[in-house]
């Protein structure tokens, strides 16, 4: 019999590459939907698996929708990456922040912990947690934490209430702090994909220029496609433990730039670029920089794409998708 995963956020970044990974280990996959008018299944699409994964209605907001949507599926492994995930907007939707994230990670383990606590429980936590908490220039798993946003705050909540349920009712729930992960599938609203298609634009002679904030941010950018293979694998394991998952290497938003104008032969980027202080946070994270070295040991896993070969992917993915409506 297929095992049945259960994925929030399915057509998110995350969640399409993470279905993908599933349905290629021959799972059955669900992915809990909002009823909205408009609902875009762009990233299923491009990854060429939306008639392959399988919709329920539910949201985190809506505990009879969880409970019915855990009843009906009794799923082997239920995957959290459902989140109001903009870090900047989280200062003018705070609280829609904390009941989506925090409030909604409670309901669903409170819904498997009633209804199907046999059930594996995966929660998206973020590097963000830690704000700019350190140890010798690393976070590792045992760093403390120190959010400094609204969304990281909410984050943390369901980061805690996960570790709860598996060390108060034994539930195999675990977390997977997840540094900066992008891919071609990232949002439009997040830095890097706003500097790829920006960068494309500009190219391509239909933009003039991009608008950033802090340019100075240091993060630790992975694949997203790399990422959620983690993810899996943490379900996996004979005993529920939480796993820092990251590529070790950090970078600027200014390098990031270096690289994705460079692949498109513009050397100077600066006449292209402008500072705007309404993409400034009011509390910043300056350095994220992660250890994974108890996922590489316990896990088996490494990151298979590095920095300048994920910058170079989503210009040209960006290139090739602007090109096409030309």
């Amino acid at each position: 019999m297929k095992k049945i995963a259960l994925v929030t956020g399915i057509t998110g970044q995350d969640g399409a590459y993470l279905s993908k990974l599933l349905l290629e280990k021959d799972y059955d996959v669900y992915g809990i939907m909002r009823r909205t008018i408009n609902r875009s299944f762009e990233n299923l699409e491009t990854l060429g698996i939306y008639d392959q994964v399988n919709f329920i209605d539910g949201d985190l907001t809506d505990e009879c929708s969880l409970i019915n949507a855990i009843k009906t599926l009794r799923p082997h492994e239920v995957y959290n990456l459902a989140a109001q995930s903009f870090v900047g907007v989280s200062w003018d939707v705070p609280i829609l922040t904390a009941e989506v994230n925090a409030i909604g990670t409670l309901k669903l383990l409170n819904t498997i912990r009633y209804i199907h606590p046999t059930a594996r429980f995966y929660q998206a936590s973020t590097s963000e947690m830690f704000g700019n908490s350190h140890e010798n220039g690393l976070q590792t798993e045992e760093t403390p934490f120190h959010p400094r946003s609204p969304y990281a705050i909410a984050k943390l909540y369901a980061h805690w209430i996960t570790i709860n349920h598996r060390e108060s009712f034994g539930m195999y729930a675990v977390s997977g702090i997840l540094f900066n992960h992008e891919s071609p599938l990232r949002g439009r609203e997040f830095v890097t994909r706003k500097i790829t298609e920006g960068v494309a634009r500009i190219k391509l002679g239909i933009g003039t220029e991009i608008r950033l904030g802090n340019l100075d941010a240091k993060r630790d950018w992975g694949f997203a496609g790399d990422y959620v293979e983690a993810m899996w694998r943490m379900l996996q394991q004979a005993e529920p433990e939480d796993f820092l998952i990251s590529t070790g290497e950090t970078h600027t938003v200014r390098e990031f730039l270096d690289l994705a104008f460079a692949h498109v032969g513009i050397p100077d980027w600066n006449p292209y670029v402008k500072v705007d202080p309404q993409f400034m946070r009011p509390a910043d994270v300056f350095a994220l920089h992660g250890h994974s070295g108890k996922a590489k040991e316990k896990l088996g896993w490494e990151p298979k794409v590095h920095f300048e070969e994920l910058v170079k992917m989503m210009v040209d993915a960006d290139m090739k998708r602007l090109a096409k409506k030309m």
